[in-house]
């Protein structure tokens, strides 16, 4: 504790007009951590995730967690804290993370502290997702498949969540990472909670800040024990942190620690409190510091005298002196693609063709394992019929592979490469739209049965294929997902939106983390959203993922061409084996980025979307852009007088239309990769027709929607051509919510995009 007061004091006087959210009235949190640890060694723990906010950040990393002051104060100076060829924005110091070892009392385990960003708690569901992912690397806890069922054997993974008072009743994402701590496939076996309660949010007093009387109260929504510890008694912060963990190792629940302290300072150290507290800071800046009022507890007690005080905050401040001596010769260090992401790497400016393909002969064996039913499964007979018969048939086939069937051997080829398979979301095993039935109920004794996962448990290096079927959450659960797939790069997680435009409730998850995690902290991610999409008559909520805004997150360039070094990617593709091919490339090649699927509703079922056997063979992979299947047989190219790009469920509508009209003098390209925007293949296919006199973007989606001004400049700009736009007019919701107007706008769009 006198160390971090040492902390604070010498960043108060060296760096006075820097923000650094100490953790002057709360240094009692380094007695949590430090009796945290040592437990820690006793239980034999081997991984600690951290979530944390700003408040007191620095002084932890510093004083407790290993992380060199020469790097904060060379922060301070306004130098970035990585090597110069990381291709890295940079973050503010109070948003560093470590990853380090800690050895106490002879015992070794692993310390993360995560990255967070301003928005405060958003980190919480990210340090689950991230110690979940630590327990499914190590087998363990419920991964364990070795448990004894009558000495259960606890997790050696534990999550640590840091919370303020004012943003743990205040923040919804708390709610729903509580709902989440006993849900199967959620679940870490129990988190310590630590309230940092420093009875007053920004300026906000706690009596406006909660309708409860407890900030803690939250916590009795999962009956979590909780206890109210006073930070001037750090010994009984100790002995309560020694119960928080026993509690956690028997009975893998939460525990809750409520911190009452205070909060020297304003919101941060330049920020005067005074002006809307002035009572409240009128005690505070009359009473001692914590620190100082143990240490005269302890020299009351004969224990230590002011001499001993004195040497340790002296010798701490000499030893800052020098960190910040030798800020200059501090060289930042290659904290990421190291250990489990050793191999991997920042991707070139160009973008690569990574073979996808796998023999048939495997994947209609995976095919028909999809479907394999154990002796007595009493399967439902509908299913029998739609789902299982129609799969196999297809398969024996090989000709009309629809759209579940090449997600399921995209899945099952991964596994039998090794890697890890997680889809999760709200209602993932059966699908929104009764499609996938990758998870199989018992019609008698309600028993699930996910058949991928028996064929893995024949054969052995096999993945693990893990259907989680999550609360009724955005926020928490795409947090979760983005904490698991942080951890390890071999585990392939995919997040499915019940409906594509549900994502916006995890807005802060997607912003802060999703898309600028990697160019902000250097933590890369190759999580996939799965987002139904489609104009179908469903009115303004189920009509559209609304990926213009997904575009608009993306550092894709409108005047040069994009690399693999885009920092999202978002396709719409339009084929079942376009989409196969997706979803292997996240894990085949060498580098890792998160990727928006504009997932399809309608073409689930609709009967040309489907794929052939030879669409997923060996040295085929995804293609950016799709040409004009009738090219050179209605469609003569010569002849072809407008060239018509389009995307993903529209090619269809606008297919269909042509054929029945029998329009021979316009062709339908497909841009199945909007970001990175394909130029190349692009051109390429304008060259086919050397007669086109008019270029064309048509998407059902309204004008200040969709791809339109995503692809307006960057085709013009870099295909130097006019493009002119056809679909809806601008307009303030995504759809109709009458009928008949649905109907008339598609027939409006048809008609002037052929005609």
């Amino acid at each position: 504790m006198l160390k971090s007061q040492a902390f604070d004091q010498f960043l108060a006087v060296k760096f006075p007009t820097v923000k650094r959210y100490g953790g002057e009235g709360a240094e009692s949190m380094m007695a949590f951590y430090w009796e945290l640890f040592r437990c820690a060694g006793e239980t034999d723990l081997s991984n600690i995730v951290i979530g944390m906010p700003h408040r007191g950040k620095l002084n932890v990393l510093t004083t407790l967690f290993g992380t060199r002051p020469a790097k904060i104060f060379k922060k301070f100076k306004g130098y970035p804290e990585f090597p110069a060829d990381a291709q890295a924005m940079c973050d503010i110091a109070s948003h560093f993370h470590t990853s380090t070892d800690v050895t106490v009392g002879g015992k070794t385990f692993h310390l993360n502290m995560l990255h967070n960003p301003s928005h405060l708690e958003a980190v919480n569901p990210v340090s689950m997702g991230k110690a979940r992912a630590k327990q499914l690397t190590l087998a363990d806890g419920p991964y364990d498949a070795q448990q004894d069922v009558n000495e259960y054997r606890r997790s050696k993974v534990l999550n640590v969540q840091v919370h303020g008072d004012a943003a743990f009743p205040g923040q919804g994402i708390n709610q729903e990472c509580l709902m989440m701590a006993n849900v199967p496939h959620f679940e870490v076996e129990g988190t310590i909670h630590l309230i940092v309660n420093n009875q007053v949010g920004f300026t906000t007093p706690a009596e406006r800040g909660r309708s409860t009387r407890y900030v803690s109260d939250l916590a009795k929504a999962i009956m979590a024990p909780v206890v109210h510890v006073n930070a001037d008694d750090p010994e009984a912060l100790v002995g309560v942190t020694k119960i928080a963990v026993e509690y956690r190792q028997t009975f893998g629940k939460d525990f809750f620690i409520d911190l009452n302290c205070f909060r020297r300072w304003g919101h941060n150290e330049l920020d005067d409190p005074t002006m809307t507290n002035p009572l409240l800071y009128k005690v505070i800046h009359a009473r001692k510091s914590i620190p100082d009022v143990y240490a005269a507890k302890l020299i009351d007690a004969g224990l230590f005298d002011q001499a001993d005080v004195d040497a340790i905050s002296k010798s701490h401040q000499n030893y800052l002196t020098a960190e910040l001596q030798a800020y200059e010769q501090y060289e930042p260090e290659r904290t990421y693609f190291d250990k489990q992401w050793s191999g991997l790497q920042q991707p070139s400016d160009e973008v690569t063709v990574w073979n996808t393909g796998v023999d048939y002969r495997l994947l209609s064996h995976i095919g028909q394992e999809s479907v394999k039913l154990p002796e007595g499964f009493n399967v439902h007979p509908h299913l029998q019929k739609i789902h299982i018969d129609a799969r196999l048939k297809r398969l024996a086939e090989g000709q009309r592979i629809d759209w579940a069937t090449a997600e399921a051997l995209a899945i099952g080829s991964l596994m039998y490469q090794g890697y890890n398979v997680r889809l999760s979301g709200e209602d993932v095993g059966r699908g929104t739209f009764s499609q996938r039935h990758a998870m199989l109920v018992d019609q008698q004794t309600n028993e699930i049965f996910i058949p991928l996962n028996a064929m893995a448990a024949s054969s052995p290096n096999t993945g693990r294929f893990e259907l989680a079927n999550s609360i009724l959450s955005e926020e928490a659960v795409l947090g979760f997902e983005y904490g698991m797939a942080i951890d390890n790069p071999n585990n392939l997680v995919l997040w499915e939106a019940q409906f594509g435009d549900f994502f916006n409730g995890a807005q802060i998850i997607i912003d802060t983390f999703l898309v600028s995690g990697e160019t902000k902290w250097m933590i890369c991610n190759g999580l996939v959203m799965l987002l139904p999409h489609g104009y179908d008559g469903a009115a303004s909520e189920h009509s559209s993922c609304r990926m213009e805004r997904f575009l608009q997150m993306t550092d894709s360039r409108e005047t040069s061409p994009d690399g693999d070094t885009v920092n999202l990617q978002v396709i719409n593709p339009s084929t079942p084996a376009q989409y196969f091919h997706a979803l292997r490339r996240q894990m085949i090649r060498n580098f890792r980025k998160p990727m928006v699927v504009v997932a399809p509703k309608t073409l689930l079922r609709l009967s040309d979307c489907v794929s052939t056997h030879s669409d997923f063979a060996p040295g085929t992979h995804f293609q950016p852009v799709l040409s004009d299947p009738e090219t050179g047989a209605r469609v003569d190219p010569k002849r072809v007088r407008r060239v018509v790009l389009c995307s993903g469920k529209h090619y269809y509508t606008l297919q269909a239309e042509r054929k029945s009209r029998q329009v021979s003098d316009v062709a339908l390209v497909r841009l199945e990769s909007l970001c990175p925007f394909p130029v190349q293949a692009v051109r390429d296919e304008l060259a086919k027709y050397p007669n086109a006199r008019e270029f064309v973007w048509s998407q059902e989606e309204h004008r200040n929607m969709g791809a339109w001004t995503f692809v307006q400049p960057r085709f013009e700009n870099m295909c130097e051509r006019r493009i002119q736009y056809r679909g809806r007019p601008e307009a303030a919701t995504v759809a109709v919510g009458v009928s008949q107007w649905h109907v008339k706008e598609v027939e409006e769009v048809i008609k002037t995009t052929l005609y």
